[in-house]
């Protein structure tokens, strides 16, 4: 089992880095080994990624969300996978973003590279990757910033607040400051 947490400041608000983070079918742009994102439900995606060269399929339920916050996820089947992303606002125009992640390796090879340090590395560069995308996003005007674009399956609220409906605070809680103990991991 890995248990990663990584950090990045972006020199972006809050609001557009958490507008850009749960634009879930974004994520092929800046995470290595994500081929896509599907929303399939109320409050859950489907993910075909690629690990150690084997590719993988399975859903994941949010089952946390605070617009501009936090948002937490599980898997439901397939490979056995929870975090959280917690958004800080430092100053009007910086946010510090916290992923802290826990996944089960599959089979010998996701075990070796796992004890070689390569989720961790992945997790690592994909933060930094999500850094680079989002600082270098533009409107439309060419002014600096984000602006959803469309994706399947999406309302425009839910690609700027993530899904509808009520959030459960409680489950899975993960306090999200530096300094704190990171808690539980959702489904835990």
């Amino acid at each position: 089992m890995s248990d990663i947490v990584e950090t990045v400041e972006v020199d972006v608000p809050v609001s557009v880095a958490y507008a850009q983070w749960t634009d879930f079918e974004q994520f092929p742009r800046f995470m290595e080994g994500v081929n896509s994102i599907t929303r399939t439900g109320e409050r859950l995606l489907h993910w075909n990624i690629e690990i150690a060269g084997q590719k993988r399929e399975f859903d994941a339920e949010v089952t946390e969300q605070v617009p501009q916050e936090r948002i937490a996820w599980r898997s439901v089947d397939g490979v056995s996978h929870a975090g959280v992303v917690t958004f800080h606002h430092i100053s009007a125009s910086r946010t510090r973003i916290t992923l802290q992640l826990r996944t089960v390796p599959e089979g010998a090879v996701e075990q070796l590279g796992d004890k070689l340090g390569l989720v961790k590395a992945r997790a690592k560069g994909d933060m930094k990757r999500f850094k680079e995308y989002i600082e270098g996003a533009r409107t439309p005007d060419g002014a600096p910033g984000y602006t959803p674009g469309p994706t399947p399956n999406t309302t425009p609220d839910q690609r700027l607040g993530g899904f509808p409906g009520p959030t459960d605070p409680a489950p899975g809680r993960i306090p999200g400051e530096p300094g704190q103990n990171p808690g539980r991991f959702p489904g835990n």
